[in-house]
């Protein structure tokens, strides 16, 4: 019976991620406004019956992949990290950023920034999400622990950090993934002294 729900369940997962992908393209193709529930299927070679199954509509679906996408790149972050260890910033490397290795394997997803006619909230919803992973995720200590307003302070430098990673998308990823870390690296050490990752639980 659970072999039965497991073959069950990664045929629906495989077929939901289908569906995502073809939206994706779709956004890219015609916008997102342009695009109908016939489009989504058309490319995905399903049939209607089979995208209502999972899906009341391309608003639906549409919340489904930025709410998953959003949530990989929170859980993303933590990888190199030991909850409760202090890393110092001149011990940064290109590893500790796994959250750029994550949009980088997910590119084809983190380009529609680039459309005006997009993926509902993925403009606003995307810097928020660093921000919150800024302020659930990490405690900072400034350089030579200068007192300051730590929510300013994550705002700050959680913005700063979306408007690289943007202009890095928008780019085309033209640095390597490495390089661009390294530019990153080279700016965080001239305002944070060491970060401290509290940890956060995926598994919920």
């Amino acid at each position: 019976m659970n072999k039965e729900q497991n073959t069950r369940s990664t045929r629906q997962n495989r077929t939901k991620e289908h569906l995502k992908q073809a939206l994706i393209e779709l956004i890219k193709e015609k916008g997102y406004h342009t695009v109908t529930v016939k489009d989504i299927v058309d490319y995905a070679a399903y049939n209607r019956s089979t995208f209502y199954i999972h899906y009341l509509d391309k608003v639906e679906l549409a919340e489904d992949l930025l709410v998953s996408m959003l949530q990989g790149l929170e859980a993303s972050v933590g990888k190199p990290y030991v909850p409760g260890h202090i890393v110092y910033t001149a011990k940064l490397d290109a590893p500790s950023f796994n959250i750029v290795s994550y949009i980088y394997k997910n590119r084809n997803f983190f380009e529609l920034i680039n459309y005006n006619d997009t993926l509902p909230g993925l403009h606003t919803r995307f810097p928020e999400t660093i921000l919150k992973i800024y302020k659930e995720q990490f405690i900072f200590e400034t350089i030579n622990n200068i007192p300051v307003n730590m929510d300013y302070f994550k705002r700050y430098t959680a913005y700063g950090f979306y408007g690289l990673l943007q202009n890095w998308i928008q780019n085309g990823f033209k640095e390597t993934q490495e390089k661009f870390i390294q530019e990153v690296i080279d700016l965080t050490k001239t305002h944070i002294y060491s970060l401290k990752y509290i940890g956060t639980d995926f598994s919920q």
